[in-house]
């Protein structure tokens, strides 16, 4: 059989149920690279969506007797709808099959979070579904992480699709990803898409260990997967008003009274009604507002963002907003700025201390040039914001034992220390290296 014959032969079976074909570790051959195989249909058909408490239980049932890894998903209505809960979780394992389940019909998952909780759950771009599955009871011992197994391996694209296509040899759709998963019923072409998702994320799963084995790097995978699973949910970020996009433009304090009472009004209404605050009101009609200081309703209306399509109520409800931060007395105001533990932005370094500066500068080219040693990014070799902190406060004496236990403070790994240390004693004692 020819080379031809065997990639149409193997696309026919794979869309008719039949054994899929071995995962690739290295790039595919120059056919498969030119011509990947289409996955069309999951390999045991759509399966129908788990909305009822018997339904969930025999999932449950069916991924305790499964073996093996479990492939994970969840979609979210990001853009839709407030906040980042999951709208649909996808499962795969052998000896069980695919599921895909509707967790707001079923919104405690803890039941099948303990059938497969001593299992390995392999997710892509973990640290994106974790905080939506915590919230359903999903919490995972071990993970593997196929987006940051792609990017420590040294792939250029670690999008699924990408990773699917250049390890695997198949083409996934990729249509409905920014779709509203909010919506019910979810069409047939969406669960599709969906339970495509975790068809083969357990064989790219393997493939990406042997790849990671060969360069040497599996261990370091392993201690980034295991920093990801027992990771802590983050605190609830500060001021987030602040990140409202446009804020540069803003120097007044007053002014950013007025965004932070703009933001907080938009909250408030997008979390009852729960839609995307952006569909609510536009971080740049927030930001026009804030520059303008409108005097009433008739001069806010004339502002972009708050058009024709704003009703009268809606137009006084944000000028009592602004009318509120306007009334505030002067040391209720916000400070310029965001305060923050740490160093100042790095701009700033050369003026205010140009020591400093000039080991940053070394510490980023050193790190540069073992993460292109390494066939990596630098972001994932070492953190930016650990080598600013180590510059801008180093040990007084600046050794790798020293070096050391500060990048371990900062949170790095064990394996980021061993790659980084000594290079970045160099950058802090320019003048000895």
């Amino acid at each position: 059989m020819t080379d031809a014959q065997e990639t149409a032969a193997d696309s026919s079976l794979r869309t008719t149920g039949a054994p899929r074909r071995q995962p690739l570790v290295s790039p595919p051959p120059d056919d498969v690279a030119s011509a990947p195989i289409p996955l069309l249909e999951p390999h045991d058909g759509i399966p129908e969506v788990v909305a009822d408490a018997a339904a969930l239980d025999a999932v449950v049932a069916a991924f305790a007797a499964g073996t093996g890894p479990v492939a994970v998903d969840a979609e979210r209505a990001s853009g839709y709808r407030y906040g980042q809960r999951a709208y649909l979780v996808q499962l795969r394992r052998e000896g069980a099959g695919s599921a895909l389940i509707d967790p707001i019909a079923c919104p405690d998952l803890s039941g099948l979070c303990e059938a497969i909780g001593d299992a390995e759950w392999v997710l892509h771009a973990a640290t994106q579904d974790l905080p939506c599955l915590r919230e359903i009871g999903m919490v995972p011992t071990r993970i593997f992480d196929t987006e940051l197994a792609g990017r420590l391996a040294g792939f250029p694209r670690v999008g699924l699709g990408a990773m699917v296509e250049s390890v695997l040899g198949y083409v996934l759709e990729k249509g409905h990803s920014a779709v509203d998963w909010s919506t019910r019923p979810l069409p047939e072409p969406w669960l599709r898409y969906a339970a495509l998702d975790v068809e083969l994320l357990v064989d790219l799963r393997d493939a990406l260990e042997k790849e990671l084995d060969r360069q040497g790097k599996l261990e370091w995978a392993r201690e980034e997967f295991d920093a990801i699973a027992s990771a802590p949910p983050p605190p609830p970020r500060k001021d987030p008003w602040r990140r409202t996009s446009g804020m540069h433009k803003v120097r007044r304090r007053r002014q950013m009274a007025v965004v932070r009472e703009l933001w907080n009004a938009r909250d408030r209404i997008a979390q009852r009604r729960d839609v995307s605050p952006g569909k609510v009101l536009g971080d740049a009609a927030i930001v026009e507002a804030a520059l303008a200081l409108p005097p009433n309703t008739h001069a806010l209306s004339a502002l972009n963002g708050f058009g024709h399509r704003t009703s009268k109520r809606q137009l006084e409800q944000w000028q009592a907003a602004v009318d509120r931060a306007k009334a505030l007395p002067d040391a209720e105001l916000p400070q310029p700025g965001q305060a923050v533990a740490g160093p100042p932005p790095p701009r700033a370094w050369a003026d205010r201390d140009p020591q400093a500066a000039a080991r940053l500068a070394a510490a980023r080219a050193a790190v540069s040039a073992i993460a292109e040693r390494l066939s990596m990014p630098q972001e994932n070799l070492i953190t930016p914001d650990t080598v600013r902190r180590l510059c801008w406060e180093p040990p007084a004496e600046a050794t790798v034992e020293s070096v050391a236990a500060t990048l371990a403070g900062y949170g790095a790994r064990r394996w980021q220390i061993e790659q980084v240390a000594l290079a970045l004693v160099g950058a802090l004692t320019p003048g000895e290296a």
